[in-house]
Formats: C-alpha cells, sequence, structure tokens
C-alpha cells in the first residue's frame, strides 16, 4: 500500500529532471551576467527528494478527489521549493507567460515609431524614431500631437491611452491619422496617415532640447546589446551641435545587460574609478570605468524615479557617488540582484537570484533604491517638471562656471 508505484516513480523523476537540467536546456540572460554554478547531479537519483515521492504516493491512493494531471503537480512543486528561498525575485513561469516575457524582451511591436514625450506645459510632443513610418511620413523632433483619428488629443488624456492611439495591429490598411503642429508654427498644422509597422525599439533616443537648444538629451530606455552603438550615435550627432550640458534620462528604465550598463556609466567617468561591486558565491568582484570615456566634464543631471530599476539604478548610482552629475526625480524601484532565466524542457522557465550589486558606496540597493539629490514630486497633470528642474539646474552651473 505504501510502496511507490512505477507511475509515482515516473512522475517523480520527471520532476527532478526538471530541477537538474532546466538550465542546460536554454538560458536567456538578464543582466549580462554568466551562469557559473554547478548544475545538480541526477546520479543522486529519486531519493534526493524522499519525503515529496512519499506524499506523492499518499495522494495518489488516499486522496478523496481527482489530482490535477501531472504538470500542474510538477509545476506545484517547484513553486513551492522555490517558495522557501523567501526571494520575490526567484520564482516559476508557465510556458504561455514564458511567452509573453520573451516577446516582451523581443522590444518589438506594431505602431508608427515614435516616442510620446509630455512637455513641461503638458503637451504631448512626438519624437519619431530614425527610418520609422512617423519618420519617413514627415513627423520632426518635437512635433506637438493635436488629433488621432480627427479627436483632439486633450491635455488630461493618460500618457499610455496617447501611446496605445499610436499602435495597432500591423495589416493591410490599418494605420493612424494624426495632426500635429511645430512650436514655432501656431497656426499651420500638418496632417498624415501613417501605416502600422513592425516596430524595433530603440534603446536609446536622444535630441537637443527645444527649451534650450544648448543642452543634449539622452534617454536610456533599457541596456540591450545595441546600448553602446547607439550611444555612440547620440554622442556623434550631440557633439557635433556643441551641446554644453547633458540631461540623461533613465525614468521607467527596468534594467538589462549588465556589462551593457557598465560601459554607460564609462562614457561618463574618468578612468578607473569603480562602477559597482558584485557580491556571488565566488566572492566579490568589482568593475571599474572601462576606456573610451566621452563625456566626462560635461554639466550633467541625471533623472530617476520609481520605474528605474536594476541595471539603471547602477549606472544612476556610480554617477551620484563619484559626485559626477546631480540626481533628480523620485527614489529608484530598489532592485539590486541578478537573476538569471533558465527555459525548462517544457517552455516553462525559472527566474533565480544569482548575485546581488552594490554602487560605489556600497549602500544596499536591494529593496531601498536611491534616494535623488534633488527629490521631486511628480505632477498630477503629467507635466514634466523634473526636466524643466534640470535644464534650470543646468543653466544655473554654467553661469557658476
Amino acid at each position: 500500500m505504501h510502496a511507490p508505484t512505477h507511475k509515482r516513480r515516473a512522475m517523480l523523476m520527471t520532476v527532478l529532471r526538471g530541477f537538474a537540467f532546466g538550465a542546460l536546456l536554454g538560458a536567456v540572460f538578464i543582466a549580462g551576467f554568466l551562469f557559473r554554478g554547478a548544475m545538480p547531479s541526477q546520479a543522486q537519483g529519486s531519493r534526493q527528494y524522499p519525503l515529496l515521492e512519499q506524499a506523492q504516493g499518499l495522494l495518489t491512493d488516499h486522496y478523496l478527489r481527482e489530482l490535477p494531471n501531472q504538470t500542474q503537480l510538477e509545476y506545484g512543486a517547484i513553486r513551492g521549493m522555490l517558495g522557501t528561498l523567501n526571494d520575490r525575485l526567484t520564482y516559476f513561469i508557465d510556458p504561455p507567460v514564458a511567452a509573453s516575457e520573451s516577446n516582451v524582451l523581443a522590444g518589438q511591436y506594431g505602431g508608427i515609431g515614435v516616442q510620446v514625450s509630455r512637455d513641461e506645459a503638458g503637451r504631448f510632443r512626438l519624437y519619431p524614431f530614425r527610418d520609422g513610418p512617423a519618420a519617413r511620413a514627415g513627423v520632426r523632433d518635437g512635433d506637438i500631437l493635436l488629433k488621432v483619428n480627427d479627436q483632439e488629443v486633450p491635455p488630461e488624456t493618460r500618457q499610455d491611452a496617447v501611446d496605445q492611439l499610436l499602435r495597432g495591429e500591423v495589416k493591410e490598411g490599418n494605420g493612424v491619422k494624426i495632426e500635429v503642429r511645430a512650436e514655432s508654427e501656431a497656426e499651420n498644422t500638418r496632417t498624415y496617415t501613417i501605416p502600422f509597422e513592425t516596430i524595433e525599439v530603440p534603446s536609446v533616443v536622444w535630441r537637443t532640447l527645444e527649451e534650450e537648444p544648448a543642452f543634449g538629451y539622452i534617454q536610456v530606455l533599457r541596456f540591450t546589446s545595441r546600448t553602446p552603438s547607439e550611444l555612440s550615435k547620440a554622442f556623434e550627432e550631440l557633439g557635433a551641435a556643441n551641446i554644453r550640458a547633458l540631461v540623461l534620462d533613465m525614468r521607467n528604465n527596468p534594467g538589462g545587460l549588465l556589462q551593457e550598463s557598465i560601459t554607460v556609466a564609462s562614457q561618463f567617468l574618468p578612468p578607473d574609478l569603480v562602477v559597482l561591486y558584485e557580491q556571488s558565491k565566488q566572492g566579490e568582484k568589482e568593475y571599474r570605468v572601462r576606456d573610451g570615456s566621452t563625456f566626462t566634464e560635461l554639466p550633467m543631471v541625471v533623472l530617476i524615479n520609481g520605474g528605474t530599476a536594476s541595471a539603471a539604478e547602477l549606472v544612476a548610482g556610480a554617477l551620484k557617488d563619484h559626485g559626477r552629475a546631480s540626481v533628480v526625480g523620485q527614489r529608484s524601484f530598489g532592485k539590486g540582484t541578478v537573476q538569471l532565466i533558465f527555459q525548462l524542457m517544457d517552455k516553462s522557465s525559472i527566474h533565480i537570484t544569482t548575485a546581488e550589486f552594490l554602487p560605489p558606496s556600497r549602500q544596499t540597493l536591494e529593496g531601498v533604491g536611491i534616494e535623488p539629490n534633488v527629490p521631486m514630486i511628480p505632477d498630477s497633470s503629467g507635466r514634466d517638471v523634473e526636466l524643466g528642474e534640470a535644464i534650470r539646474r543646468l543653466r544655473d552651473l554654467i553661469a557658476e562656471g
């Protein structure tokens, strides 16, 4: 009665193989951190989990109602095991959610290819992605959005709602009609009908500021393998514009690849300074500024908020701790650990915390975040008061210098 059946043994072996070999069947790297841990050996056999085996046998023999299928029981066992770690960022994802996550990480959507930004006056401005459908149609940097499909866009509209109006399914005849005007053309409006296309989301966007053309603006949306090359293009164009100061915007940047974030921080810091410390099972390692620094002297302000997380917090922390830039905005999210995503054999996946990172000050980021030098309360109407404050501070720095 209490002896495990062949079916139960097969089920348990499937669970153990999922634990032991999931990482080998496909790893997607978040934060650019290379996995170095050893995998558990299957040679230990099913007796590695005798209580699990016994519990499964008792359920099969005695439970009144129909048991969940074998896959759901395995998922429950995995979630229970991970739950004992008390780590909010180490968790299990079943296949449909894992597939959706992969699509998000791919950085694609259907739309016209513009970044929507709200200025300090509350107006929606459009910044077309280079070579995207909006740019090809004639939309220019800083154009003010007036109407979408002949409907006015009032200032109280949520920004995420405006984003969705400019996106849609990519199919024949599908697109959007917009009406815009330039700041200098109060009476002259332009209308475009733009088809939706598959948009490759850039990781970096840049421009000179309409409010102060001598100031450069770089927004890092996320840290990907393309970020260093896109940043180089930004430096080239802004350098040619002879900018006198720089705003680095990392609001709502969720992080990304670690090595690329170190490369970005290195562009603004003098050689050999510590960018961050890594603590893992292998001990502590420090990462220092790499060669190729570009804007190390330019007056600079960094913008952060509650959506600034992970690698973005590390960059902001390094610039703040070394006194390279003033940080303006709200306290950052507080994610100082790194997770790897390991795909299991049925396309489900496990996020596993593998390391913790600290800024040069060694102050803990996890669950704490970065406190800005200039804390600000977000404007309830969505006006970009943080950018306005950054511009004012940079003007003062230049006047003092």
